[in-house]
């Protein structure tokens, strides 16, 4: 019996039992729909974050650390740990936080390297407090410094492109500020901010107290005991979005490097923190390769990360997410499967007669066994094109919803539907059913001719 036919013959037997064939392709549909999705966002995802890297981060920069449990976590302890004149021991939620912070050399030594270009040490400035231009309340923030190898999206104003700062007069704040100050994120473009520091006074040697106390008295004591205080006013040029999907969670103010600078000097200048920093930012030279760059850093003693090592990073996340859906999916198939079983024995049991039948009249028994596994192919091919074909569908109407929610931007959608792979999903399923469908077929060839006809 030809192949064409037998596939034929297969349709057939299914639109005789239409409605036990529709319920046992939708259990298949439930997986395939499922496992669509998951395809679809995963890509979507993946382009996404290959979109946001590629038009946000200039692909040579690095982020340098000298203590590379910045990039692990938080490195706690609860014991005692050996002295480091370059270490800052802050208190985390569970015992002590030790960072080890690049100096001054560190930084004169990456500026040598014949690697690296553009090496800035990220400023953190902690203020007395600020005050917004219209608003009466005083609030206090983080400071630091605008990274221009990295660009945020706005909500409002705008900002310069990759490997361009920001002006001095100028301030950068996240949309979160807003809510703070009760204003709109365009209405606080344009307004003045006004930030106070205040920089604690030294402890004066018995000296400098005795010298004080003879010329200006207790006036001019309390005069050398009184931190000092500066104040800056920026003009607020744009407010960076937050949403779930933002690259960087900013939370403090962003000036210039070169302000940051002036301000970290005024704050740190002459205190044991002076000229050590967190981490800086770089670029690798055009001619060198980030990763290579990265590599001769950790060698050196450095921590380095890249744009490629944050793209790894979104990956993982995405791939971790559509682990988690695709695993439902495979267990509504897996319970599927036993449906398929069920319908093929029960089928087989109905068709005794028939099958004897065709066995009297010539058809030989592989020609049986596939006549059972292509039915059980035509419920698997049903089955992922329903699914499938419903995923498309909803998929596409839900799209823009989602962009919305997530604030991708405009034309950036989470679900990406792509037909290579949903072809050869649906291919996968009805291997799958044709799998399952194995031992009523192997039941059906078996059959005794005479003992299936006499079969009431």
């Amino acid at each position: 019996m030809r192949r064409r036919d037998i596939v034929r013959r297969a349709g057939r037997s299914l639109r005789q039992a239409k409605a036990r064939t529709l319920l046992t392709s939708l259990a298949i549909a439930v997986g395939a729909f499922t496992l669509t999705i998951s395809i679809a966002a995963g890509e979507g995802s993946r382009q996404y974050a290959d979109k946001l890297i590629g038009s946000n981060i200039n692909p040579q920069a690095l982020f340098i650390v000298k203590d590379k449990s910045v990039f692990e976590g938080s490195q706690t302890s609860t014991g005692v740990t050996e002295y480091d004149e370059d270490t800052i021991t802050g208190h985390a939620a569970m015992g002590q936080q030790n960072v080890k912070q690049l100096t001054q050399a560190d930084i004169d030594t990456l500026t040598k390297r014949s690697d690296l270009e553009a090496v800035q040490p990220i400023y953190n400035i902690s203020m007395k407090y600020f005050q917004v231009q219209g608003v009466d309340k005083k609030y206090v923030a983080e400071l630091s410094t605008y990274n221009d190898g990295v660009r945020s999206d706005t909500v409002a104003g705008s900002l310069p492109p990759l490997e361009k700062q920001i002006n001095d007069t100028e301030v950068v704040v996240p949309e979160s500020f807003g809510k703070t100050l009760g204003m709109s994120a365009a209405d606080m473009v344009g307004k003045k901010i006004t930030i106070v520091l205040e920089r604690a006074a030294s402890a004066p040697t018995n000296q400098q107290i005795q010298e004080i106390l003879m010329t200006e008295g207790t006036a001019g004591l309390s005069k050398l005991t009184t931190g000092e205080t500066k104040t800056v006013t920026y003009t607020i040029s744009a407010v960076t979005k937050q949403a779930s999907t933002s690259l960087t969670a900013q939370t403090e103010m962003l000036v210039a490097n070169s302000q940051a600078k002036q301000l970290y000097d005024f704050m740190k200048s002459g205190t044991n923190t002076y000229q050590q920093y967190t981490g800086v930012t770089a670029r690798a030279k055009s001619d060198f390769k980030p990763e290579d760059v990265k590599a001769s850093l950790e060698k050196a003693g450095f921590g380095a990360r890249t744009a490629k090592d944050l793209q790894n990073l979104l990956f993982t996340i995405v791939n971790i997410l559509q682990g988690i859906v695709t695993g439902f999916g495979v267990l509504a198939l897996f319970a599927s499967v036993f449906g398929i079983i069920n319908t093929q024995y029960i089928s087989v049991l109905e068709r005794t007669q028939q099958i004897g039948l065709m066995k009297a009249l010539g058809m030989r028994s592989k020609d049986v066994a596939k006549l059972f596994r292509y039915e059980a192919a035509w419920i698997g091919f049903l089955g992922g094109a329903i699914g499938a074909g419903i995923a498309w569908g909803l998929g596409t109407w839900l799209n823009p919803w989602i962009m919305e929610q997530l604030s991708l931007g405009d034309g950036n959608y989470l679900l990406i539907f792509q037909p290579i792979p949903i072809a050869l999903l649906i291919v996968a399923l009805m291997i799958v059913a044709v799998v399952a469908g194995y031992f009523p077929a192997r039941k059906a060839a078996k059959l005794d001719p005479i003992e299936a006809l006499r079969t009431e």
